[in-house]
Formats: C-alpha cells, structure tokens, sequence
C-alpha cells in the first residue's frame, strides 16, 4: 500500500528486536546509533529519540548479541525489551556520584532525557507491558519498577536542577547589576558557580567525555565545551589576570560587549547556561512522560484478577492464568478480565475507556464483550475467546506503540541533519574567534561569540519535533477510539481527495431492521405485529428474525404461540394463530393462495421496490391485513459524517454489492452523489484501481473480509474495529467504534499530528538557521542562548501537548 524506504523494509526471514538504548542525549545520538546498526551485514534498523527505543531486523548471520555489542561500541548502552534476560542492564546511577567515563546511562538519567523517558520508556510509551502479555502480573510488577525508576530519575533530575538554580542565581543577578557588586563579589561568585559548573554539568561533561572517547561530538560536546570554555576563561582571569583584584566591577550586555579579557569572567554565563539546559531537560522529561501518558493509562486499563468457573465454583485467580475457552463472573461494577462471549445473563456494558463511546452497550447471551470494559448491571459469564497479546486492549496498545516508533518522511530528513549539524557547528565555533579576530582584534568579543555559537546550537529541539507529535497525537487517538498504525499514515491522510464507502456495516447497521408497517382500515398495527411476528419468530430467516423482534418491541407482549407452522421456501411461512390461518411473506405468496393487495397495500409494496426495501405481506383467513418493510438501517451518524468528510476535502463513494436500487437509496439518503452497486468482492479492489487511475488518491472505508483487499489497495484503509480481523489487519487506522463519524475524526487528528509535525519542525530548524548567524555576530550574550536553547525544546513538546485537547 505505502512505499518503504530501504531501512523500513527487513530481509526475508530476518529476524526482529526491540532495544532499549541508553544514554542518548539528543538527536544526533540516535542519528549515530542508527547508522552504525544500519552498517551491520543484514541489518535494518530505525532509532527513535524520544522513545529511546531502536527497532531492528536482522538477518540468519546476526545475533542479539552482536546488535548490543555494535551499540556499546557506538558509545550507548543498549537492553532487548522482549528479551530482558538477554542483557544485564547497568543499574542507574546515583545523582550525586560519577558513573565513570564509560556509562553514558548515568547521564541520561541524570539528565531526564533517557531513564525518564527512555531505558523505562516502557512505561512512557506503554509498549511491552501491554502489548506482549498485556494480562501477566509479571508485566504489571515491572511496569510499576520502570514507574518507580522513571519517577526517582525525575527526581533525581529535580534535585541537581533545585540545587544548580540556588547556587546559580546570585551569580547570574550579581553579574547582570552592577550596583550589587562588592568588594570580592568575584571570588563568591566563583564560590557558587564552580559547583554548578562541575556538578551541575556532570552528566554533560561525562557525556561529551564518552562520546569524545568514540570520536563522535553531540549535543553535550557544545554544551560541554561552551560551559568549560566559559569556565576556564574565568579561572584565568581571576588568578592569571585582573579579575581577581579587589574592588572589580563588571558590566552586563546582552550582545558581546568589547572589554578586556584580563579582567572579564564568565562564570554567569557558565553557571547560567548549565542550570538552563538542566531546566529545559527537565521541562522536556516531564513533557515527554505526559506525551506517553494515554497510552499508559490505556497499558492499565485490564483487569488484574478474575473469578474463573472450576467445576461450577467460582476461584479467584490472576487474569495471566485465563486460557481460551475459560468461563469468568463478571459482577456489577467490575472490569471484564478478557475479551469474550456472554454464555450467561445480560447488561449494559461501558466501553469508554476502550472507545471513546459515552453511552453504554446493551449484551446479552451470544454477544461479544472486550477485556478492560466495565460491567455497569447485570451478572455476566463470559467465555474467553482472546488472551494475552490476542486481545483488543494488547493489538490497541500494540498498533499506538509501533505508530509511535516510526519515523514521518520529515523526521527521516531531520535526522540527516541533525547528524552533521553538531560537527559544522564546532566548525563554525571555530571559524568565529578567527573571523573576530582578524577582523577586531577583540580577543574577548572572539571568544564571547564563540562560546554563543556552541551554546545555542544545540538541536535537541530537531530530535523531539516529530516523536512527541507522535506520541500525543496516538494516545489521544487511542483514548478516542482511533488507532494510527505509522507515521506515514498522516502523511497519505493530507493528500486523499476522495474516500470509498462500504456500504452494509459501514454506512449502515449491517442488520436486518423493521421499519414502517402499513395497515387496512380494517385492522390495527398491534395486531398485524402479533400475526407476523408470531410467525416470523419461529423461522431462523434474518429478515423473519428482524420482524419478530421489530413486533416484540413496538407491541411490547409476548408473541403468541403459532400452531401447524411450514415454511414455503423462497417465499415466506404459514401457520395458524390464535385460530386463524395466516401467511407472511412475497406478494407472490398471497397471490398464489388467491389473496390480492388492496390499492394502498399495493403502492406501499412498489414504493418499498423503488426505495430498496423488502415488503413482507400480511394475510388473516384469505384477507390482505398489513405489508411490513424492511431494510439495514443507516446508522444514525452516516448522513452528518457524509458531510464532515465533504468538509474536509473529500468527495465521498459508495461501494457495495447490493442492488443499484438499494444503493442509491442509501446514497440519497446520506448524501451520497457517486454510487458503484452490484459489486462482487473481488472486483472492490478494480473498482478502486479505477478510481486512483483518475488521479484520485483515494481512501476506504470498510469492515469485512470481503474489504481488506480494497482496504489495502487504497492509498489510505480505513477499518472499523467491529469489522473482522482481516479488514483491520489491511487497514492504516482502525476506528474501534463502528461509527462513521469516526472516520472523520480520525483524518483531522491524523493532518492536525502532521501539521503540529511539521510546524515543530520549522520552528526547530529555523530557530537553528536564525539563531547561528546572531550569536557568531555577536549579537547573543551566552546566558541568553543558553535560555534560548532551552526553551526551543520547551516549545516543541509543549506544542506537542496541544494534540491532548483535541476533540
């Protein structure tokens, strides 16, 4: 359906893992680890950064082993996520003590940038717990680790952000107001910065450290070098130079200010721009784990016990030990353990959580129920038909996680960049001081500028553009019954004109519906329903069936009994009823027993015909009493979801293989202009190709089996979630609900993700572009790109977060 690229499409027979990595601190990181997984024999491999997780297939020559040592290697740490045992991952690091040079784990946990929202990004994203045994305690006890983990790194991460802020800002207030310097206020502030600098910007250090080691630079390199630089050029000056000399005095510019730099310090600057970027990463952790939030409530949804029946007694046991075919209590007010069938009792079911329906489901015996919904009523024994990672919660957290590991086309382009970027900024850091000097001579301007360029550089902010659009726009997909299954999906959603119907269960119910009765003067609806019904009930037909339960509830009593029933195949049934001989059926059926319509029955009849109806004809003892019709209903949402896709863009098709007449009532019906009827399965997929050849890009709609291959076909499939496996299956979205409205909502989230994508991006990228060429100018004091480069990530992911008030 959608073209790969060369990294997205494995070998035949490869082999999958999923791997956590650790100790990556922007973009470029994961730029590095991909490439050089990307270099093994038979490897494919995309790294996302703000999942911190690296998706691989590998080939018959490669083991897991060998994808954990070429990470290592790279500088990263790295754990299999289905495989925990495969590796020992290293235990992180305390806040205060120095992992050594080789641990770049510690540093991303110090830094919230990977255990917050990485080496524990299953709780984050919600990927394994759900999805591989989403049911298992074991599951539910190490997702609440990964939550503790995760909860004590943000810790930890607030603690060196508090202490690095305390101590920071008298030395930025005293730096910045001249009027409050005092005698020696240099050497307090020396006092307050070195801690900020050294422990503060530990994890930068250590990072840049590691990263050097690999011969790599990153984003902590700038940050690194900046501070230092700052830092050092200030220790200079206070024991080398002037600054140290009682009674200095030191002014503040928001542009390089020309002084001389024997007597300038830096330390504001130094300690200023560390406790920033901690705040920007903090700010960024904290936004990252609300990014993934939805789908971590969605990951806590299921049940964690369940009263299975052993030989008729109830036995209280955890929901991992439920097997296909076990029978379950579920009580009023309780989670259903599993997804299932009702074999006892009835009740309204709550499918909020799952999708997104305010109002509850009535079930009774024969229905299908789904794990995680809440029993609102009645008692239910539900046999389990799906387990563990067969479920609809594990598919549904399943699809969200995968959606939110890949990459959007614009990402891949970032990624490109944001690789190089890192060393044509030390370039440019380096080509700065010369060009200020041999253009001034200003040692101090040269150097200023210098540390601007590697301070604002940073491109962290490229790195989150497109994952946290990602993660927030498919948890509040998941929370609205909408699950996106990649990236690329929101690109095709932009470009589809046109968007194909099908139409029995998608446009309409699917079910066989008694609509209108018409009646004889000489009888009353009431008891044509009685007759009729009485009858009906008692042939397994799905349009007799549709008429017995259209009479049981508009008469509201019991049917009667019919005595001497026989069914006259292909054209309704006989019988006696309350001692009256009646037939239901064809108008051929009266015919044949010398029965004729009267005028009005008559017309009611053609009128059913001309509107796609079936007409059920009513007979007492050789007189015409009433005619029935029946029809699948349209659901009541069809005609207002018509025209929202009309709003959208999109020129709406129906496609279905029932008659031209039925069709094109339905299409008036709902305001559809373009009909295709009498349509066989397998010429649904022509029917498309067709379409697309007109240079339509076109997207489908459907439930069926019968639908998955058009589903496929089309630039973009839409299956709606009470629709067979294998419609899902072939589908792009899955809409849970099987409303039609839905499909609506889902193409604006889907543009709106990509437009917030996009928009992220341009703001990201600019902001480098602009910002570059201001602080080689000179036109950028330090501490200010400092903030500035903090508060670029910020923006980002908190615009990311918008996507969670989206209705």
């Amino acid at each position: 359906m959608h073209s790969a690229t060369a990294a997205e499409t494995p070998a035949a027979e490869s082999s999958r893992a999923e791997l956590s990595i650790g100790g990556m601190t922007c973009a470029s990181c994961a730029a590095r680890v991909e490439k050089k997984l990307n270099r093994m024999d038979g490897v494919t491999a995309t790294v996302n950064y703000a999942t911190e997780k690296a998706r691989v297939s590998y080939g018959p020559g490669t083991g897991l082993t060998d994808l954990i040592a070429t990470v290592e290697r790279t500088g990263y740490t790295a754990q299999p996520v289905d495989h925990p045992e495969a590796a020992t991952p290293a235990p992180p690091p305390d806040a205060g003590t120095d992992a050594g040079a080789d641990a770049p784990t510690g540093a991303e946990n110090d830094t919230g940038t990977g255990t917050a929202t990485g080496t524990s990004a299953d709780d984050a994203t919600g990927i394994d717990t759900a999805t591989s045994t989403s049911t298992s305690t074991s599951t539910s006890t190490s997702t609440e680790d990964d939550g503790s983990e995760e909860a004590g790194s943000l810790r930890r991460l607030r603690q060196r952000l508090i202490v690095s802020a305390v101590l920071a800002a008298p030395v930025v207030v005293l730096a910045m107001i001249p009027a409050l310097q005092f005698d020696h206020w240099q050497w307090l502030s020396l006092t307050l910065a070195a801690p900020v600098v050294i422990w503060g910007g530990l994890p930068f250090h250590r990072a840049a450290w590691t990263n050097l080691r690999h011969g790599a630079a990153t984003m902590d390199t700038l940050v690194s070098l900046g501070t230092l630089a700052a830092f050092g050029w200030s220790l200079w000056a206070l024991f080398l130079g002037d600054a140290g000399m009682p009674g200095m005095r030191h002014g503040f510019d928001l542009t390089v200010s020309r002084t001389d730099g024997a007597s300038t310090i830096y330390l504001e600057v130094a300690a200023g721009v560390i406790t920033f970027i901690l705040l920007g990463r903090y700010l960024e952790a904290r936004s990252k784990r609300k990014a993934g939030s939805a789908l971590r409530a969605l990951m806590h949804l299921g049940a964690k016990d369940v009263a299975v029946l052993r030989n008729g007694v109830e036995v209280r046991v955890p929901v991992g030990r439920l097997s296909v075919g076990d029978r379950f209590v579920v009580r009023p007010g309780e989670k259903i353990a599993t997804d299932g069938t009702v074999v006892e009792g009835a009740s309204a079911v709550d499918t909020a959580m799952l999708t997104g329906e305010s109002v509850p489901v009535d079930v009774g015996v024969g229905d299908s129920v789904t794990g995680a919904t809440v029993n609102t009523s009645g008692r239910l024994v539900v046999e389990a038909t799906r387990v563990g990672a067969d479920t609809q919660l594990a598919r549904m957290a399943k699809l969200v996680e995968d959606a939110q590991s890949g990459k959007a086309a614009a990402q891949r382009l970032a990624d490109r960049i944001s690789a190089v970027f890192v060393p044509v900024v030390l370039l440019i850091a380096l080509a700065t001081p010369a060009g200020w000097l041999l253009a001034t001579d200003d040692v101090t301007a040269a150097f200023t500028a210098a540390v601007a360029v590697l301070i604002i550089a940073c491109p962290c902010a490229l790195g989150l553009a497109t994952p946290t659009a990602l993660m927030v726009g498919t948890g509040r997909g998941a929370q609205l019954g909408i699950l996106i299954k990649g990236p690329e999906v929101l690109e095709t959603t932009r470009r589809v004109d046109t968007i194909v119907l099908d139409k029995t269960g998608t446009v309409t119910t699917g079910r066989m519906t008694l609509l209108t009765v018409h009646t004889t003067d000489t009888t009353t609806e009431n008891d044509v329903l009685r007759l009729a019904g009485a009858l009906e009930h008692a042939s397994e037909h799905p349009i007799a069936q549709a008429v017995a339960a259209g009479a049981a509830e508009r008469t509201g009593t019991a049917l009667p009994t019919p005595e001497d029933f026989a069914n006259i195949a292909g054209l309704g049934v006989q019988g006696v009823v309350e001692g009256h001989a009646v037939l239901v059926g064809r108008e051929q059926l009266l015919a044949d027993a010398g029965i004729a319509l009267p005028g009005a029955l008559s017309d009611a009849v053609a009128d059913a015909a001309a509107q796609g109806r079936t007409a059920i004809a009513v007979a007492r003892d050789g007189e015409a009493l009433g005619v029935l019709t029946v029809a699948d209903r349209i659901k009541e949402s069809s005609a207002e979801a018509v025209a929202e896709f009309r709003a959208l863009g999109l020129h709406p098709v129906l496609l279905t293989g029932d008659s031209r007449a039925v069709a094109e009532a339905v299409a008036r019906a709902v305001g559809i202009d373009e009909v295709h009827a009498e349509v066989l399965p397998e010429e649904k997929v022509h029917v498309i190709e067709q379409i697309r050849a007109e240079g339509r890009s076109v997207a489908m709609v459907g439930d069926g089996v019968n639908d998955a291959a058009a589903l496929a076909t089309a630039d973009l499939g839409l299956a709606m979630g009470t629709g067979t496996d294998a419609a899902i299956e072939a589908s792009d979205l899955t809409l849970v609900r099987g409303d039609l409205k839905v499909a609506a909502d889902a193409i604006r989230l889907s543009r709106r993700t990509l437009s917030t994508i996009r928009s992220n991006l341009f703001w990201a990228f600019g902001y480098n572009v602009a910002a570059l060429p201001l602080a080689a100018f000179g036109l950028l004091n330090p501490m200010i790109a400092g903030a500035a480069m903090a508060c670029s990530s910020v923006f980002v992911v908190t615009n990311s977060l918008r996507l969670r008030a989206f209705t």
